[in-house]
């Protein structure tokens, strides 16, 4: 996260230019907030960390659940990145857990046709771009041969698209995969199976812009670039506990389950009032403050005139993601994990050994699978028990295996607002890290980075955050947090 040159020699002195004495307030603890306070305290800053959950990780955490079972740590959703995600693989490098949350050799991805009843691989090989794929397209059975053509073509044309050219924020991908001779089939069966997982939208109602940066830096950017990596312990270990232990250490100051009520500017510094139950409301001063929380919180909290169209923040819309938790009295998967065409279901994940279900006593013999269910706007609210009726069918049909087999227990988790909308047009409402008032900076997955609303954004614009801060305080330049490419 942050260059060699920002940390004090062996005798404890600070390197020339650190802002000595500054002192910043990140209000937010989710990867945003925690990235950006890492990185200001690493560069000298004293930090103050305020979060109102009593727990940091914003909307990737676990918590206890007592079940049937026993006693399990559920994860609030099924989150994995790709090796391309080069700021999130620093990110925890820096909190000590990258061994915690591997990547795959190579990527390789099950899909079972529903319908059929036919597993294919979308696998890479050593090759490189785009030969690393050429065989596995070749043999994808889910795609006729015609339409495995056509997909060459497409992918040579979206080659030649720059995600950043603004005029591709206002086009929707599926209209632009039809005019390139994208077939239905081929939607459902390739580019909405990876873009609804990475998008949290279909095509049809995804910026072509956010989708072209997906698949020319996932698939075309390098042969490794889309090996999937995902936790194996619960997610509150990295993101909670080792993230916590990482900020105590560069000597950040957490204030958790304290609410951010307003910033104020006051003779050239910044007043951040606070609220936390038993010990009221209190002022925090500070030279700089980063504001790394959803973009409705953000503003209201912002002051007049600190950005240029403020209200646009509004018309940032969200995205809801759905997952189903069921806990069979056997093992009825022999992946990791697989995804499926021809059914509701999207992406399936063993979270057996992750939520401690192998380690317990009643849970011997029994597999928990996790179903992640993006853009699941149809179905976000809808009752247990519908869902229950709707998706326990359906993972039969997938898995011969777990016919016949007892369901030990059925919950759902959801995130109304996992991510923002990545709906054509929204980059033009996605504020930069620097906003117009001195000393004031913005950060989260919605901001301007460039992705769509994942780790890697929400890393990416803490790390944006804290260099635009550590620029306006004179850090050299040649020291500051250095950004991944």
């Amino acid at each position: 996260m942050t260059s060699a040159a920002t940390a004090p020699d062996r005798n404890g002195a600070q390197p020339p230019g650190r802002p000595d004495g500054a002192a910043a307030v990140v209000i937010g603890g989710g990867l945003a907030g925690t990235t950006a306070a890492l990185a200001l305290a690493d560069a000298g800053l004293r930090v103050t960390l305020v979060e109102g959950r009593p727990r940091l990780g914003g909307l990737v955490f676990s918590f206890r659940r007592d079940g049937t079972a026993g006693e399990l740590t559920v994860d609030n959703g099924q989150h994995v990145y790709l090796r391309c995600c080069t700021a999130y693989r620093a990110f925890l490098e820096r909190i000590g857990a990258a061994h915690l949350v591997p990547l795959q050799d190579r990527m390789d991805v099950p899909v079972l046709d529903a319908d059929r009843m036919r597993l294919g691989r979308l696998r890479r090989t050593a090759l490189p771009v785009p030969l690393h794929l050429a065989g596995s397209l070749a043999s994808y059975p889910h795609l006729s041969p015609a339409e495995r053509a056509g997909v060459v073509r497409a992918t040579l044309a979206l080659k030649g698209l720059d995600p950043a050219d603004p005029a591709l924020d206002g086009v929707d991908f599926g209209s632009w995969l039809r005019r390139h001779g994208q077939s239905s089939r081929a939607i459902e069966a390739l580019w909405d199976l990876v873009g609804i997982a990475t998008l949290n939208a279909t095509a049809d109602h995804a910026s072509l812009g956010l989708a072209a940066k997906v698949f020319k830096t996932g698939l075309l950017s390098a042969p490794g670039a889309a090996d999937i990596g995902w936790a194996r312990v619960p997610l509150g270990e990295v993101h909670d506990e080792l993230t916590r232990t990482a900020l105590e250490k560069a000597g950040v100051r957490i204030r958790l389950r304290t609410r951010a009520a307003g910033i104020e500017r006051t003779d050239g510094s910044w007043q951040v009032a606070v609220e936390n139950g038993p010990h009221g409301r209190e002022r925090l001063a500070a030279d700089t403050v980063v504001l790394a929380v959803p973009q409705r919180e953000t503003h209201g909290l912002l002051p007049d005139g600190a950005l240029a169209h403020q209200d646009r923040l509004l018309e940032i819309g969200t995205a809801p993601i759905l997952n189903l938790h069921v806990i069979y009295d056997r093992k009825v998967l022999r992946r990791p994990f697989f995804a499926a065409v021809g059914s509701p279901v999207q992406w399936v994940f063993d979270r057996t050994d992750a939520s401690g279900l192998a380690g317990l006593r009643d849970g011997a013999g029994c597999q928990y699978l996790a179903v992640s269910q993006s853009a699941a706007q149809e179905e976000i609210d809808a009752p247990v028990a519908k869902l229950r009726a709707r998706y326990l069918p359906e993972l039969e049909r997938l898995l011969p295996a777990a016919r016949g087999a007892r369901i030990r227990d059925f919950f759902v988790t959801r995130e109304r607002t996992a991510t923002f909308a990545p709906a054509p047009g929204v980059g033009r409402l996605r504020p930069a890290a620097r906003t117009q008032a001195p000393g004031l900076y913005l950060a989260g997955a919605w901001t301007a980075t460039g992705w769509p609303a994942t780790m890697e954004s929400a890393v990416r614009s803490g790390t944006a955050a804290a260099g635009e801060a550590l620029t306006e305080l004179g850090f050299p330049q040649g020291q500051l947090p250095q950004e991944a490419a």
